[in-house]
């Protein structure tokens, strides 16, 4: 990559089954309970002097499982998610083609919380659809060089069927790099294998991710490291490979171990391509050099959509010019892939005033289109949105499935409709699979918007709202499902209407549209209108098969309105979760406490915290997928001398297990 276009990264941070996750020890009390971060290191010798304020120096050398003491808040916890490819909404749109890697730096390289923070103000990445592979960016030569991808991203991507990989970035000398540290990372042992390859297939392993992005830019190397760097990747791919973990190159280093971005698959990068499961193909590609990285990856009996052509959207977003008919043509077969460096763009560009509503406005532009409806592209828009040329995936396959459409941040935490905490949070682990196609609206009138709206919701911090005049029937698609219909099946909606008056019907379609861009044959059943929150039990009484898509169908009775919708899901029947087990302190610094668990047996959801008040109420104090959480700045309440603290687990159908309780003696 071009060291100017890294000066803003650099200046401050920049699939399988998931392994079984490793049986933690109980850590011991301590007299201070840290802050856990997203882990991050150096190959093995770390700079001189040194390091800055909050920077840890480690060398991944010597990391070992059951010496992390922050493992337990940092190993995912959802496994991957089978996908499956509906009829595309659109004419356009292509499956089995070009393919979307993401390369995003969530947060700084060091002092990057485990599991969120006390604000909304977060890139919530919620158009997995288009996803099909996530780099969790950032390093830098006075911090860390390997980072691996917190949790909560984790978590969140495996949800929805997104493999996510953690970062190894050699820096340009310019920036600090080091050829050191590249031969480190490269070094054999007496047996001629390469120790780090092993140690980082074991990182990701113990922390649930699923492989490494290569990335070598220190310059200065001969054809010897070219050799030593080629031998390490082939033997990172082999271990990962036997861990169902896979492996990214990045189109830097040549084959002769000196460094040249050559925006092509060519002889100088040819090797490593083949060494690794894909290859990021440099900015300076042109419509010639992909039309010939594409021939030479077939002649290599590779797919041509293995590799990713880089599109750098960090500064101009989707205002950047981008010649998308050299990638993904309209009148053609696809040539490459699109990889985005740095698509967090949608959030970084906007004032520091930003609301969650204004990030998704932007990240809805990006993903979508300016038409705002993947199912009537803007033919005029300069910017092709993904959702344009490629074909949307979902998860949602099997019973039961449940949503309060959470995306992972909030101004405040509801439940049951009642705001339980005011504190304004992210964490993505807590985000629910959400809509793959936002917003299909089909309507003979006036199209009203929709949007994640966190002014209210049901459950966590979002709500949908639909908001317009509503002149006429207006349907509202939410999910591709692959959902089997049985005697006992029922659809759970739970609504509101906030202004006007709306009849409310629930569409199922059992089969496909007949072509893309059509329209899913849709049966309507009768939802009761209400004003506060409800939940509307619909049973699919009568109908057999599959469910193929759901959608709700409103017709104004007094507009203009404003409906929202709070929660679906679909079940055969309703599951409790068992409690877990053995909550207790592990460490405590005043009101700073870490805790530790038995996790439930059975299926969670995740795990939400309360603090009993005296009076009875229960406060929301976080939640998590982890069998670990660090609790910040705990206060006692006026003449207390305990604090009881709940856990329950939590289903997928939100149903929530007996607490299990502890208490903090101030």
């Amino acid at each position: 990559m071009n060291p100017t276009r890294r000066t803003v990264l650099l200046a401050g941070a920049a699939a399988a089954l998931l392994p079984p996750l490793p049986a933690f020890a109980a850590p011991k009390a301590a007299a201070a309970a840290t802050q856990p971060y997203a882990s991050y290191w150096y190959p093995d010798s770390l700079p001189s002097g040194s390091p800055g304020s909050g920077v840890t120096w480690r060398s991944l050398k010597s990391w070992t499982a059951a010496g992390d003491p922050d493992l337990a808040f940092n190993a995912a916890s959802v496994p991957p998610a089978p996908r499956f490819t509906p009829t595309p909404v659109n004419t356009t749109a292509r499956s089995g083609q070009a393919r979307v890697q993401s390369l995003v730096s969530f947060g700084p390289t060091s002092g990057n919380p485990s599991q969120g923070s006390a604000t909304a103000d977060y890139y919530a990445l919620t158009h997995w659809a288009y996803v099909d592979e996530l780099v969790f960016w950032g390093g830098s030569s006075g911090e860390g060089l390997i980072l691996a991808p917190n949790a909560p991203i984790v978590d969140a991507a495996h949800r929805h069927g997104v493999p996510v990989l953690g970062n190894i970035f050699l820096p340009p000398v310019a920036y600090g790099g080091q050829l050191r540290w590249t031969r480190d990372l490269v070094q054999k042992d007496a047996a001629g294998h390469y120790p780090l390859a092993a140690q980082l297939v074991a990182v990701a392993a113990a922390y649930g991710f699923d492989g490494w992005f290569v990335n070598a830019e220190t310059g200065g190397g001969n054809a010897a490291l070219g050799a030593d760097m080629l031998g390490f990747v082939k033997e990172l791919k082999a271990l990962a490979k036997a861990r169902g973990q896979r492996v990214t190159w990045y189109d830097a280093m040549t084959v002769n171990g000196t460094v040249s971005w050559q925006g092509a698959l060519n002889s100088q990068n040819q090797a490593f391509f083949q060494a690794a499961d894909d290859m990021f193909v440099d900015f300076r590609w042109s419509t010639g050099s992909l039309v010939s990285s594409g021939q030479k990856a077939d002649q290599l009996g590779r797919s041509r959509y293995e590799l990713w052509a880089g599109v750098d959207v960090e500064s101009n977003g989707s205002d950047t010019s981008v010649n998308w008919d050299a990638i993904v043509p309209s009148g053609k077969a696809h040539i490459t892939s699109i990889g985005f460096y740095r698509p967090e763009w949608t959030r970084n560009h906007l004032p520091v005033s930003r609301t969650p509503g204004d990030f998704h406005a932007a990240d809805d532009r990006f993903w979508t289109g300016r038409s705002l409806d993947p199912s009537r592209p803007d033919a005029a828009d300069p910017w092709r949105a993904p959702a344009v040329s490629v074909a949307d995936r979902s998860t949602v396959s099997g019973l039961p499935f449940a949503t309060t459409f959470n995306t992972g941040h909030g101004l405040r935490w509801y439940e049951a409709g009642a705001v339980t905490s005011d504190t304004p949070w992210n964490h993505l682990g807590l985000q629910d699979r959400l809509p793959s196609r936002r917003w299909v609206v089909r309507t003979a009138g006036t199209r009203p918007a929709v949007s994640f709206d966190f002014a209210d919701a049901w459950r966590g911090g979002s709500s949908v709202l639909v908001d317009g005049e509503l002149d006429a029937p207006t349907t509202v698609e939410l999910y591709a499902t692959r959902l089997p219909v049985g005697v006992d099946t029922v659809v759970e909606l739970t609504h509101r209407t906030d202004a006007g008056a709306v009849n409310v019907e629930l569409a199922v379609a059992l089969a496909e549209p007949d072509a893309p861009g059509a329209t899913p044959p849709y049966t309507y059943l009768p939802v009761n209108s209400v004003n506060g929150w409800q939940t509307v039990t619909v049973p699919l009484t009568g109908l057999s098969g599959t469910v193929h898509s759901i959608a709700v169908r409103l017709a104004a009775t007094d507009g203009p309105v404003k409906w929202r919708l709070g929660g679906l899901a679909v079940r055969d029947s309703v599951v409790t979760p068992e409690a877990p087990s053995d909550l207790r302190v592990t460490a405590a610094s005043g009101g700073d406490l870490r805790l530790a668990w038995t996790p439930a047996p059975g299926d969670v959801r995740h795990y939400t915290l309360h603090r009993l008040l005296a009076d009875g109420t229960r406060r929301f104090l976080g939640a998590t997928c982890q069998r670990a959480y660090f609790l910040a700045g705990l206060q006692p309440e006026q003449g207390e001398k305990d604090a009881r603290l709940e856990l329950r687990a939590v289903g997928e159908l939100y149903t929530s297990s007996a607490p299990v309780t502890v208490t903090h003696t101030w």
